[in-house]
């Protein structure tokens, strides 16, 4: 597996990535999330061309993962982290996240900040066991203030939802 840069021919690629690994969240409640539409191709464009938008490619240097992030208030937050259910389970989300922590680290940013779901197994619990822990209210930053009212105009607040943040 390598992590690098999405090129624009696999923007198309990316929104069946986050199909596949949206369809998981069917078999918890959350039909929503699972119908969720993907990122639109001129989102996944910014990122990538802000240089915030990774693949993990298999041995066909297919994507079979990707992360989204963009800087805010002095870390890196991550936006996206998909994995196509054929790769889960293979350390690929893991791998994607210390690529961004490193390239965090390039540009003295000094943390990872993600929002994700509580009660995910595959979310909050997980983040934890990489490092992640949950950011107080009082302690959340302008812009983590501004994507959580975003994420609550979206309807994701009909679930537990936290903010989470990594030290590098």
């Amino acid at each position: 597996m390598r992590i690098r840069p999405a090129t624009p021919a696999e923007l198309p690629v990316l929104q069946d990535i986050e199909r596949a690994a949206g369809a998981p969240f069917r078999d918890l409640g959350m039909p929503e999330i699972a119908d969720d539409e993907p990122p639109a191709l001129d989102v996944l464009e910014h990122y990538r061309r802000a240089g915030h938008c990774w693949v993990a490619a298999g041995p066909d240097d297919r994507p079979v993962a990707y992360l989204l992030a963009e800087p805010v208030d002095g870390a890196l937050h991550i936006e996206q982290v998909s994995v196509h259910p054929r790769a889960a389970r293979r350390g690929v989300g893991r791998a994607l996240l210390a690529h961004a922590a490193g390239s965090a680290r390039e540009e003295g940013l000094t943390s990872l900040t993600l929002t994700t779901f509580t009660d995910v197994p595959w979310n909050a619990p997980y983040y934890e066991r990489l490092g992640f822990r949950p950011l107080p209210e009082e302690d959340l930053t302008p812009g983590l203030r501004a994507i959580r009212a975003t994420e609550a105009a979206h309807g994701l607040d009909r679930w537990p939802r936290v903010c989470m943040r990594a030290p590098l």
